[in-house]
């Protein structure tokens, strides 16, 4: 009749509980036995006309990131990694001319904003990195900025954190 065959059994009790111990959500592959805690400091603001607060929503948008989308517990006390931030760039550029006789202005100012970070891995230091992530903001250019800033932030901001983050946690 039926007989039982433990050795399927047991090796596939083996590799589930071999994958339990690494979370993978969407191709990021985080291993909990190793990693556990994560740290992101305040972002220096080296970029000229930002506003003041920026840097701070940058870093608070990491934290939130890491926080929402891993199970790593924020810790300032011997993190097992952490992000280094700085703000580089906030910089409004004409992109496209306008058309008709008036060549001289634009139709579309983009508002660019750049960050460098290094990604210090603590348990393995070579899987740390430096670099630089940027995104942009299209908006017409009879718009004044400050009436589209921040969700033009918002928008650069989500952008960009997913671009962090997918470097941390997939090795793209």
């Amino acid at each position: 009749m039926f007989q039982s065959k433990p050795f399927p059994f047991i090796a596939g009790l083996l590799l589930l509980s071999m994958v339990s111990s690494c979370y993978t959500f969407s191709g990021i592959s985080v291993d909990y036995t190793v990693m556990k805690t994560y740290y992101v400091g305040n972002f220096q603001n080296n970029a000229l006309n930002s506003p003041p607060i920026l840097p701070q929503t940058l870093a608070e948008a990491l934290r939130e990131k890491v926080r929402r989308e891993s199970r790593l517990v924020q810790s300032d006390v011997d993190p097992d990694i952490e992000f280094v931030g700085t703000l580089v760039d906030f910089r409004v550029t004409a992109e496209a001319p306008q058309g008709g006789n008036n060549r001289e202005s634009t139709a579309v100012n983009r508002l660019t904003i750049v960050t460098a970070i290094e990604y210090i891995n603590y348990k393995d230091e070579e899987k740390g990195w430096k670099s630089n992530f940027s995104f942009f903001y299209d908006y017409p250019s009879n718009t004044d900025l400050s009436s589209i800033q921040d969700e033009a932030i918002e928008v650069i901001s989500d952008q960009m954190m997913e671009d962090i983050f997918n470097k941390a946690f997939t090795d793209w």
